[in-house]
């Protein structure tokens, strides 16, 4: 497990992660949570600042061609040859210096046997992918170009709805 999520983790495109070193960024995985407003300053209460709210989610996809190109992905890396055109070139850098370590976690989650659209958030597509030895959660993101720019997958998380 602490080697799929430390695959996830370096998967990120460098838009995120400069977001993440800026300031806390929504979890894009889970849904939206209710705006928790910051706690009061004592020395400014006019300058008291809120966490931005999470983008809504949709239940339309942000780019059309994002299930294919995920399962482009997927089944390229699965069969041992990343299919990095689909990539910018940024996002295949990191791909590829960590290939020795992603292909083969791949490869060992066995065949998708579902892939489904979960929703969309600030312009990157949601999946929930079901293998034969693993459940997954992806987000994908492209680029103006259709390139994917961000792709990052992690273990599917237990639902917390009642």
């Amino acid at each position: 497990m602490k080697l799929l999520l430390t695959a996830a983790a370096l998967l990120l495109a460098p838009a995120a992660q400069a977001q993440v070193a800026a300031a806390s960024v929504p979890n894009s995985f889970d849904r939206p949570a209710a705006a928790t407003p910051a706690p009061a300053r004592a020395a400014a209460p006019a300058a008291t600042a809120q966490a931005a709210p999470a983008a809504p989610v949709s239940a339309t996809p942000a780019n059309a061609r994002s299930e294919e190109v995920l399962r482009e992905i997927i089944g390229g890396a699965q069969a041992g040859t990343m299919p990095y055109a689909l990539m910018t070139e940024d996002l295949a850098g990191k791909v590829r210096a960590q290939e020795a370590t992603v292909l083969p976690l791949l490869r060992g989650f066995g065949a998708v046997q579902a892939l489904d659209f979960t929703g969309s958030q600030s312009g990157a597509d949601m999946f929930a992918v079901v293998f034969a030895n693993a459940s997954t959660e992806w987000i994908i993101g492209m680029d103006e170009a259709g390139k994917v720019a961000a792709l990052l997958f992690r273990p599917a998380q237990a639902s917390t709805a009642p």
